[in-house]
């Protein structure tokens, strides 16, 4: 059964003993997540009275409607969205056959109508006291994610506890954000482990937002309080499209498209050994303020996200110098792999910001597979087909080069600054390869070395000797970055994606974003 209603006119009583345990524990109740994340008197309910069908130790005794969530619609900045909320003070929001059914319902909605969704867990697990009828509704849940993948949008905020099956519902979706000190995941539990293993842990050890954002990648984004978590989430939408099917909304537009980068001459030293923030170069080029970044702590040696160049959505990848030399390792290949496949399934171009001397070298990279993680890079960029502009800043090498920025692997255009350096490695690398014999031989000259460094520079290394080629598109200086990029996107928006189909006058999806 459906009702709709203002959420105010139906929330629970927030003087409840539950609601005040909830605000002990520093946590919302669902209808105050609610109200934080909708516009104002937007959201209508569905599945208001449904209830356990269970008769199962006294569930017909405890039973209250809604069954521990609320599912329904509402708008985020005037645009709809489909939403549920675990709602804890019903027996820990425990996930029964109707909880679950309610949840697959709202996702199939979603879908159906080209809508995102976004769900707010907070749920002590399955439901023990239903057996496996809420175990069949996980089932769905994970079902209706995957079909949903790269046809709308989703969006998981672990807002508290979220144990066993729940953990993986979030993990299909495209976004995880965790609230720090009151969100946990993890498959089992402290207790079981310590039956288990012996091993001794707590759950924010385990499972904690800090965990899940810098060490297994499982979270997107680290959120410090509910509110942050919650205006995280309506930030994030703006930059998204309603589903794939439609085109990403278009933001401020006031930054000037042609503004000049004169801070980029200090923010990036012309030597390829000092490090500097990249960070600081997307800042300055891209729209004013319109940086989010995604999976901020994870995998730090290249930086994702997604910002705006005069108005228009992009994702950004970018080697970041003050990590690894901005080398790329297993971490982040997942995080770049990941990232691409989404902006490609979303129609949101991209932009790379190169400064790569190759893959992470050592045996341990060898040994954890990064021929295969490094793999998910090459094929994801390749399967992608919006828009793809590659900008080397300083070095491209190697493989890296053929990932990040090679048009033969599909990059639409690729832009270089005149410190540029485009090679199979360093100049000074592939000397002491290629005239080994020579430099030592006896009798040979102390400058001899520098000279060939120098030589082999000029004729290999050299934006210009690429740009020959036509592997490079335009050599433009630092300051005329910002205008060069606006430029060459908004050139290649009406770039034709494969797979419409003329008698619907629609795209089907192209291919979900996967977990990786």
């Amino acid at each position: 059964m459906e009702l709709t209603g203002k959420v105010e006119e139906v929330k629970k009583d927030e003087l409840s003993a539950e609601a005040k345990a909830q605000h002990d524990k520093g946590k919302l109740t669902a209808w105050e997540r609610l109200e934080l994340l909708l516009d104002p008197g937007s959201f209508t309910e569905l599945g208001a009275l449904a209830t356990s069908p269970s008769h199962d130790f006294g569930m017909q005794e405890k039973k209250q409607p809604r069954d521990g969530v609320v599912t329904g619609w509402g708008k985020v900045d005037g645009r709809q969205v489909f939403v549920y909320a675990q709602d804890f003070t019903f027996m820990g929001a425990s996930m029964g056959e109707m909880h679950t059914r309610k949840v697959a319902h709202v996702i199939k909605l979603a879908m159906e109508t080209g809508t995102p969704m976004v769900g707010l867990l907070d749920s002590g697990g399955a439901r023990i006291q239903e057996g496996i009828d809420g175990l069949d509704g996980g089932g769905e849940i994970f079902l209706r994610n995957t079909l949903a993948s790269g046809l709308v949008p989703q969006i998981s905020a672990i807002m508290g506890p979220c144990a066993g099956i729940a953990v993986y519902s979030p993990a299909i979706t495209d976004f995880v954000l965790m609230t720090d000190k009151t969100a946990t995941m993890f498959i089992t539990g402290p207790n079981v482990i310590k039956n288990v293993t012996g091993e001794e842990i707590e759950p924010e050890e385990l499972g904690g937002a800090s965990v899940h954002n810098s060490k297994s990648g499982v979270a997107h984004f680290f959120c410090h309080d509910e509110a942050s978590t919650l205006s995280t989430i309506r930030a994030l939408l703006s930059y998204l499209p309603a589903s794939c099917d439609a085109a990403p909304p278009r933001g401020d537009t006031s930054d000037p498209p042609d503004r000049p980068n004169d801070p980029l001459e200090k923010v990036v030293p012309a030597k390829s050994t000092m490090v500097y923030n990249v960070k600081s170069v997307l800042k300055e080029v891209l729209d004013k303020g319109s940086f989010l970044e995604i999976h901020e702590r994870f995998a730090r040696n290249v930086v994702v996200g997604l910002g705006r160049l005069h108005g228009h959505s992009v994702g950004i990848v970018a080697n970041q110098p003050m990590h690894l030399a901005g080398c790329i390792d297993i971490g982040a290949s997942d995080k770049i792999a990941r990232f691409v496949h989404f902006c490609d399934a979303f129609n949101i171009p991209l932009v790379n910001f190169v400064d790569v001397t190759g893959f992470l070298p050592g045996s341990s990279q060898e040994h954890g597979g990064i021929i295969r993680h490094g793999a998910k890079v090459l094929f994801a960029y390749s399967q992608a087909s919006v828009p793809k502009i590659s900008l080397v800043m300083r070095k491209a090498y190697g493989g890296a080069y053929i990932a990040l920025v090679s048009k033969d692997m599909g990059y639409d255009k690729v832009v270089a600054w005149p410190t540029a350096e485009i090679a199979v490695m360093g100049a000074s690398q592939a000397v002491a390869i290629v005239s080994r014999k020579e430099l030592s031989a006896p009798g040979a000259a102390p400058e001899l070395r520098e000279r060939r460094i120098r030589e082999f520079h000029e004729r290999f290394c050299s934006p210009d000797v690429a740009a020959s080629k036509n592997k490079v598109d335009m050599v433009v200086q630092p300051r005329e970055t910002r205008k060069t990029l606006v430029a060459l996107l908004e050139m290649l928006l009406p770039k034709v994606r494969p797979g419409r189909n003329p008698d619907l006058g629609r795209f089907p999806k192209k291919h979900g974003s996967t977990p990786l």
